[in-house]
């Protein structure tokens, strides 16, 4: 094992349970034969982190014991492991958050996420990134280059999301695109459809300021969904990415859909809603989900260095390790707030 001197502690954010942070004490991980530690630079908040902070629970997945938070990390490696030559101490990386075990058929057909022993950080019990240190699979650890911050390496993982759900919708040059829900993965969703080439990006959402911030960032139109029924304020698109996870949206988008439109389903929501069956029939709508992302960190990595997506602008707070608890909590002081960032290696009281 290659390794530059590093603490035997560290500092890292727990959660003991709903609404209670703690901020404990707990021994450096070393890395296993394939894996690297890396020192954490900076970490995203989700909302899923929200979710279990609030809840305790997303769906099946529950907290049952304490849990580190946070996904969306990039930092620097400190150690490689003995088998791992593709990895060096120094490196700055993005961190992508999921070990599979490269065996099973959807391994295998290159839909790893799919992966029945998938684990994910920051999802029960699997500890996250709210911490100093972490060690993952050195294939996980993508090198970034300098031009991006560490901040812009950590939304390397939002990003993804937004580079699967182009993917899964198949967005080509001259596609109009409806993104409902302008949170920072609807945003993201429709700079990559910018990206691919859609002639029409429009975003809807019931957030005024979300909406100044989607047109800010080049979509063509920004759409209250307050203000009427979308069908009444939007033409015929081919693509639908809805990122808002909100039965409404969900069921309004269906009415504006063009025939044979792709409408991919980015947001988390209600477990069971209807869907007008009848329309999906007559129009051939091809209607998906999305549930991460598989081969995507590369892809990007490159939109975000050749500057066809500003990651950086997202960011609206900026918290240490002492302040995870005010960064989970930072869009009910500031309901403009679109991403928080955590430096876990940095106390800002």
């Amino acid at each position: 094992m290659t390794i530059t001197s590093t603490p035997s502690d560290q500092t890292r954010a727990v959660l003991l349970r709903e609404h209670e942070i703690a901020v404990q004490q707990a021994p450096v991980p070393q890395p296993g034969p394939n894996q690297v530690l890396v020192e954490v630079a900076a970490v995203g908040i989700c909302g899923s982190d929200v979710h279990y902070f609030e809840h305790g629970r997303i769906a099946d997945f529950v907290v049952r014991e304490p849990l580190v938070l946070g996904h969306e990390g990039s930092g620097t490696v400190r150690a490689v492991g003995e088998a791992v030559t593709d990895r060096t101490v120094g490196q700055r990386v993005a961190m992508e958050p999921q070990e599979t075990c490269g065996r099973c058929t959807q391994c295998l057909a290159g839909r790893y996420n799919l992966c029945p022993d998938v684990v994910f950080f920051a999802t029960p019990p699997v500890d996250g990134a709210f911490a100093q240190y972490v060690v993952l699979d050195s294939i996980r650890a993508h090198p970034v280059p300098d031009s991006l911050s560490d901040e812009a390496a950590a939304l390397i993982e939002p990003l993804s999301v937004a580079v699967w759900a182009a993917r899964k919708a198949a967005i080509e040059p001259g596609d109009r695109v409806l993104v409902t829900g302008a949170g920072p993965v609807g945003l993201l969703c429709a700079d990559v459809a910018r990206a691919r080439g859609a002639t029409w990006v429009g975003v809807s959402d019931t957030n005024d300021h979300r909406l100044e911030v989607a047109l800010q960032r080049g979509a063509n139109a920004a759409v209250n969904a307050m203000a009427g029924p979308l069908v009444e304020q939007v033409d015929p698109v081919d693509v639908i990415l809805e990122c808002s996870g909100a039965t409404p949206a969900v069921q309004a988008a269906f009415a504006v859909a063009a025939p044979a439109a792709r409408i991919v389903m980015v947001g988390m929501g209600a477990s069971d809603m209807s869907l007008p069956v009848a329309t999906i029939q007559v129009r051939e709508l091809v209607v998906t989900g999305v549930f991460r992302y598989a081969n995507c960190y590369p892809a990007a990595i490159a939109l975000a260095a050749s500057g066809a997506v500003d990651l950086d602008s997202l960011v609206t707070g900026r918290f240490g390790i002492e302040q995870v608890t005010e960064a989970l909590t930072a869009s009910r002081s500031d309901p403009n707030s679109l991403k928080p960032v955590v430096y876990p290696g940095v106390d800002r009281r």
